[in-house]
């Protein structure tokens, strides 16, 4: 291309023969000076021409795979979680998130086959699957008061149902132990009242997900395991009647129930496109937007109306888990990785993942728990789980 501007070997042949030796090198200064000129110019010439190429920001994969299977094999090493026929309680902090993220590292990492606690947890699952009305449920009304059979029987179900449907969704094929997971799951769901279409959940008057209101966060999960089940499975005839009643559970609280809660409906549209309506939908994008913090992150706090049993003050920075979850939810819901909220909050993720130990942290919003402690690391554990889903959300099978 014909730009107009000289090439060096124009310059230099500016130069006058024989010069004084002071003129020698004040010409080679001014000849150089305009070489850089010219190589700037020409620079910014061709960047208008070209589109900048911006390579995506880095994060730790590897580091974040090593944190959430430490985490994992400890819990189903851990003496409390340990259930009965040699099976473990499938937790909202730790187990869930860490089925549902796992995959995603697998496809980031290259790694050909699940890690040692990914295949130990999924085990575990169809195992209590296939003895359904043989395991004990998680928490007995006879040793910790009604009504937590009913409880944890809805809550493991949906649970199951969610895990496995994650893990046939890498293969595309339903399984017949997902298949035995979501009939399981039907089974329980309630047929009248208010809770029509949603399951019992366990309330131990812990937030967010054993508490007065986590019913719908379950329902929602119960939205995304049916909707990612491969095969169509949404589809099938005999389970519309149960689809329906669970869309319309959801769809009556989600302009009223606390915004966690909301921002998981918006997730579980992805999956089921029909379950809200393009305003409420609309919505929530702009309820959980108007949350995102000046540094680009979420808080916890911010999300539900939360009060900690010890009277501490919640943290109001932003975290690990609201972060990772509203942003998860937003780019499931159709707002583009592109759009400003999605990719500030994308780089605070790239920015606060821990280096030492992989994770992203988050803290309790029932008590002030030492960060360092198992127990004190649950929220951190979900906040690791839906910070990689989120990051890597350009890249999951839907």
């Amino acid at each position: 291309m014909q730009s107009g501007i000289p090439n060096r070997q124009h310059l230099v042949c500016l130069t006058p023969p024989a010069p004084r030796p002071q003129l020698q090198v004040m010409t080679s200064l001014r000849l150089g000076l305009v070489a850089a000129v010219v190589c700037i110019a020409a620079t910014r010439y061709a960047s208008r021409l070209q589109p900048a190429t911006i390579a995506p920001p880095a994060w730790n994969a590897r580091g974040a795979a090593t944190y959430l299977d430490k985490r994992m094999s400890w819990w189903l090493s851990w003496p409390t979680a340990a259930r009965d026929h040699g099976t473990a309680c499938v937790s909202c902090h730790t187990a869930v998130p860490y089925a549902l993220a796992r995959p995603a590292l697998r496809a980031a990492l290259g790694e050909p086959n699940q890690p040692d606690p990914e295949r130990k947890l999924v085990d575990n699952v169809i195992k209590r699957v296939w003895l359904w009305k043989d395991v004990d449920p998680f928490y007995p009304d006879q040793t910790r008061g009604l009504p937590k059979t009913s409880e944890s029987r809805g809550t493991e179900a949906v649970l199951n149902a969610l895990i496995l449907s994650g893990r046939d969704a890498e293969s595309g094929t339903l399984s017949d132990d997902t298949r035995q997971a979501f009939a399981n799951m039907w089974a329980l769901q309630f047929r009248n009242g208010d809770q029509k279409g949603a399951w019992a959940w366990l309330n131990f008057h812990y937030e967010p997900w054993e508490a007065s209101n986590s019913p719908y966060f379950g329902a929602a999960l119960a939205a995304i395991a049916v909707g990612g089940a491969p095969g169509s499975y949404a589809s099938t005839p005999d389970i519309q009647e149960r689809l329906t009643s669970l869309e319309d559970y959801l769809r009556r609280g989600a302009d009223s129930v606390h915004l966690l809660n909301r921002v998981m409906v918006l997730w579980a549209s992805g999956q089921l496109p029909s379950l809200l309506t393009s305003a409420q939908r609309q919505s929530i994008v702009d309820a959980a937007a108007a949350q995102q913090q000046n540094d680009g992150g979420w808080s916890t706090a911010t999300l539900g109306p939360w009060k900690r049993a010890d009277g501490t003050p919640l943290d109001a920075k932003s975290d690990g888990y609201a972060t990772g979850l509203v942003l998860l939810a937003l780019q499931r819901g159709g707002v583009a990785r592109t759009d400003a909220r999605v990719s500030k909050g994308l780089e605070w993720l790239v920015r606060h993942q821990d280096s030492a130990t992989g994770m992203w942290a988050a803290s309790s919003l029932n008590k002030t728990r030492d960060p360092s402690s198992d127990v004190g690391k649950f929220m951190s554990d979900a906040a690791t789980a839906y910070s990689v889903m989120a990051l890597t959300q350009n890249t999951e099978r839907r």
